[in-house]
């Protein structure tokens, strides 16, 4: 995994996936990476990862399982003057219960949003499949301290990304299981047991996975 991978061009990755006809190559936006113990990066141990783009010319993906150092959501609007501290005590509950999480090593000084479909803003809203969507502009945090934000909504700060090959080859190498993600442990506030759930969403026992163990 490349901590310096170039940023992807999301907008054109989801063109290209729009427009892929059966039997071409199959990419996994969209899906969950699971690490697997044979991870030889040790920032990304048990670690879960939302591919938001995958393409022939790299990959980039949001971790969902690793929180942030600054873990106060409402605090972070503060930080950012998206709301005056005295709007602090006056923001939605739904604001109130929002993650912040450590997206990756990548541009983490730059927020993430991925959040359900029903909020959508042109020109900045990339919808990833049918039940999430990724926004990465202070406009949607502004939407949210309103009240107007999508219903279920998680804020990353920086994201993982691979070069060309470069995900594909881990996942030759046992580094990575992949399997589908689904939008209830995406969003769950459950941290801790993230990356259990997500094996044993695929058939797969935690006590007993091993590092020599394939790919789903």
């Amino acid at each position: 995994m490349s901590p310096g991978g170039k940023k992807q061009d999301f907008a054109a990755t989801a063109s290209e996936r729009r427009g892929r006809r059966p039997g071409e190559r199959r990419f996994l936006d969209g899906q969950l990476l699971v690490a697997m113990p044979s991870m030889l990066d040790q920032r990304f141990a048990r670690s879960v990862i939302y591919l938001c783009a995958h393409s022939e010319e790299g990959a980039m993906g949001i971790v969902v399982n690793q929180p942030a150092r600054v873990r106060n959501f409402p605090d972070l609007l503060v930080q950012l003057q998206v709301i005056a501290p005295q709007e602090r005590i006056s923001l939605p509950r739904r604001a109130e219960d929002i993650q912040v999480l450590s997206g990756g090593p990548v541009q983490t000084d730059r927020g993430f949003v991925l959040h359900s479909p029903d909020f959508f803003l042109d020109n900045s809203t990339l919808p990833i499949d049918d039940g999430v969507s990724l926004t990465a502009t202070i406009d949607i945090l502004r939407a949210i301290a309103a009240g107007h934000g999508p219903d279920r909504a998680l804020l990353a700060l920086g994201y993982a990304g691979w070069d060309a090959g470069q995900l594909e080859e881990e996942i030759q190498r046992n580094g990575w299981l992949n399997c589908p993600a689904d939008p209830a442990l995406l969003f769950d506030r459950d941290l801790g047991t993230k990356y259990s759930r997500a094996l044993r969403s695929i058939g797969v026992d935690p006590e007993r996975l091993s590092s020599n163990a394939g790919h789903a």
